[in-house]
C-alpha cells in the first residue's frame, strides 16, 4: 500500500490524476487531496504520504515552501512536481528537497504511470533498507551484549592478547585508551558492608538484567558485563588518565540516584563502587579497587579516590613504570623487561643518586618480587638459600653503574625463566619420555603408556613430542626398534622370531613388513649383507 497525496488548486487536474491512479493501481494506493499550501502542510502532517504530487503555484503558501515544511516532519516522502511553468526555474531551489521529477502540464497518462512506478520503486527500496537495518539492529541487540561481556571478562581475568582488545575496541566503537571500573552489588538488605540474601538477589538480577541495564545506562554510560554472583561489573572508557574533582563528584551523585532508582524498582538494596582510571589493560586492578571500597565502608556509593584504600605514592614516583615492568616479566617478555628495568634505574639514579642505600633496597625489592612472580609462573623449585648472596653482592658493588648491571641481569633472568617455562617443561617431559622409550622399547608400548609415565595427557604429549623431536611417537619407537633389530641381525645368529620378540614385536610377519618399509630390505636379505 502506498499513500499518495495530490496537491493542486485545479480540480480537473486532481480528478484526472485520481482517475489514472485508481484505474492503474486500484486498491494499492490510498489517495488524499489538498488545494492550498496550508491544507497541503496540515494534510501531510496527519496523512504522512509516501508520494506527493505537488503544484508550484497554489493559493497562499507556494509549493516550494510547502515541500520544505513537509520535509521537516517526513524525511521519506517522494515529491513529484507538476507545473505549467518551466521546471528549470525551480530545479535549483527544490533539488535539496528530494524532488524525484518535474512534469510540465499537461501530463500524459503514460508519464504519470511511469513516474509513479519509479517513485514506488524508490519507496520499496527504502522500505527494504529500513527493514534490513531493523534486522541488523535486532541482531546487534543480541550480539553486542555478548561482545561487551567478552571484553569485560577478558580484561578482568587477563585472558587476552593485545590484538584481542584492539578488536573489541573496534567492534564496540571505543576510541579511548583509559577507563575505570564500577562494581554494582545487590542484596535484600545492607547490614554493615554485607549484602544479605545474595543468592536470591542474584537470581532476581539475572531475570531482570535487561531492565537493570536500561536503567543503569541513564546514570552510568558504560559497558555492562553479566551478573557474576550478586555483582555486575561496568567498564567506563575515558580519554584522560585522571578524573577531575567535578567529574568524580558527578559520577558519585549519578550513582547515588541510580541506587535509589533500582532499589525502588526491584525492592532490593544496591551499592556501587568505583575504581581509579587506568589503561584499559589494567581494568582488573580498577575492579579490585571498586570491590575494595565497598568492603571497606558502608556507603551505598564509594569511589577509591575518596578512600584511603590504595597505597599512596610520592608525587614523582613512576608507578606506571613499575607496573609495566612486572607485567612484562609476567608475560616473559625479556627485552621489554630489561628496557623498563634500565629506565627505572635511570630514574632512581637521577632522583636519588646520593641515597645509594635506598637504591640498593629498591633493586633488591624488585628482584625478589620479579623472582617471586617467576616462581609462581614456572613452578620452579624454590630453595631457601638460593638468594643468600644477593645482599652481600649488592653491598660489595662499587657504584651505581655496577648496581644497574646487577639489577637488570637479575630482572632479565626472571623474565627469561617465564619465557622458557613451556619450552623447559616440554623438553623435560620429552627427554623423560625418550629415556623411558629407550629403556622399554622391547616391551608392548603405547602412546598412553608413555604419556602416563610423564604425567601429561596423551593428546598434549603427542603434540609436544612431535614439536621437539620432529617425528611422531610411533615413528620414533619404530625407528628405535628397527635399529636394534639391524644390530641383532648383524651380530647374532638368533632366529627371526627371537629377534622380533626381542625388539618389541610379538608378530614376526608384522616385524618383517615394518623392517622392509624402513630399510628397503627384508630382515633375511639384510642379514645376508
Amino acid at each position: 500500500m502506498y499513500k499518495v497525496m495530490l496537491a493542486d488548486d485545479e480540480g480537473i487536474v486532481i480528478d484526472s490524476l485520481k482517475f489514472i491512479i485508481e484505474k492503474e493501481f486500484g486498491s494499492g494506493c490510498e489517495i488524499r487531496v489538498a488545494k492550498t499550501g496550508r491544507q497541503v502542510i496540515e494534510l501531510a502532517e496527519e496523512f504522512q504520504p509516501d508520494i506527493a504530487f505537488m503544484d508550484i503555484q497554489m493559493p497562499g503558501i507556494n509549493g516550494i515552501e510547502a515541500m520544505r515544511e513537509i520535509r521537516r516532519t517526513n524525511k521519506h516522502v517522494v515529491f513529484i512536481v507538476m507545473t505549467a511553468y518551466d521546471k528549470f526555474d525551480y530545479a535549483k531551489e527544490a533539488i535539496s528537497l528530494g524532488v524525484l521529477d518535474y512534469l510540465n502540464k499537461p501530463v500524459s497518462r503514460e508519464a504519470i504511470i511511469d513516474i509513479l512506478q519509479k517513485a514506488m520503486g524508490r519507496i520499496d527500496g527504502e522500505r527494504t533498507k529500513r527493514s534490513n537495518d531493523l534486522k541488523v539492529r535486532e541482531k546487534l541487540e543480541i550480539v553486542v551484549p555478548i561482545i561487551e561481556n567478552g571484553l569485560i571478562q577478558d580484561l578482568l581475568f587477563k585472558e587476552y592478547f593485545k590484538e584481542d582488545i584492539d578488536n573489541y575496541k573496534t567492534l564496540l566503537g571505543i576510541d579511548c585508551d583509559y577507563g575505570y571500573m564500577a562494581c554494582m552489588t545487590f542484596g535484600r538488605e545492607l547490614v554493615g558492608n554485607y549484602m544479605t540474601s545474595a543468592v536470591a538477589a542474584s537470581i532476581q538480577a539475572q531475570k531482570s538484567y535487561k531492565e537493570i541495564h536500561t536503567i543503569t545506562d541513564d546514570y552510568i554510560r558504560g559497558i555492562m558485563g553479566n551478573v557474576m554472583s550478586n555483582k555486575i561489573p561496568i567498564l567506563i572508557p575515558c580519554h584522560n588518565d585522571t578524573l577531575s574533582y567535578n567529574e568524580r563528584n558527578e559520577i558519585v551523585e549519578n550513582a547515588r540516584a541510580l541506587c535509589r532508582k533500582l532499589a525502588d524498582r526491584f525492592d532490593m538494596d544496591f551499592r556501587v563502587g568505583f575504581g581509579s582510571v587506568k589503561p584499559l589493560e589494567r581494568m582488573c586492578e580498577s575492579y579490585e579497587e571498586a570491590n575494595s571500597v565497598l568492603i571497606s565502608n558502608t556507603s551505598h556509593v564509594a569511589h577509591v579516590d575518596d578512600m584511603p584504600v590504595a597505597c599512596q605514592y610520592e608525587e614523582n614516583y613512576p608507578m606506571d613504570l613499575e607496573k609495566r615492568l612486572f607485567d612484562e616479566i609476567n608475560l616473559g617478555n625479556v627485552s621489554e623487561s630489561v628496557s623498563i628495568a634500565q629506565t627505572f634505574f635511570d630514574w632512581m639514579e637521577s632522583t636519588y643518586a646520593n641515597d645509594n642505600d635506598s637504591v640498593r633496597l629498591k633493586c633488591l625489592e624488585f628482584v625478589l618480587w620479579a623472582e617471586h612472580l617467576a616462581y609462581e609462573k614456572t613452578g620452579r623449585m624454590y630453595e631457601f638459600k638460593s638468594r643468600a648472596n644477593y645482599l652481600s653482592e649488592l653491598m660489595s658493588l662499587s657504584g651505581l653503574a655496577d648496581e644497574k648491571i646487577w639489577f637488570t641481569e637479575k630482572i632479565k633472568d626472571a623474565a627469561f625463566w617465564v619465557s622458557n617455562k613451556h619450552e623447559e617443561q616440554s623438553m623435560s617431559a620429552v627427554n623423560q619420555a625418550k629415556q623411558y622409550i629407550d629403556e622399554n622399547y622391547m616391551k608392548e608400548l603405547t602412546l598412553d603408556d608413555v604419556s602416563r609415565v610423564v604425567n601429561i595427557s596423551s593428546y598434549y604429549f603427542s603434540k609436544v613430542f612431535k614439536e621437539e623431536t620432529g617425528e611422531n611417537f610411533i615413528d620414533y619407537l619404530t625407528k628405535l626398534r628397527i635399529e636394534a633389530a639391524k644390530k641383532l641381525l648383524k651380530t647374532t645368529n638368533k632366529s627371526m622370531k627371537e629377534i622380533s620378540a626381542e625388539v618389541g614385536y610379538s608378530d614376526p610377519n608384522y616385524f618383517s613388513r615394518n623392517f622392509k618399509k624402513y630399510t628397503g630390505k627384508t630382515p633375511t636379505d639384510y642379514a645376508r649383507g
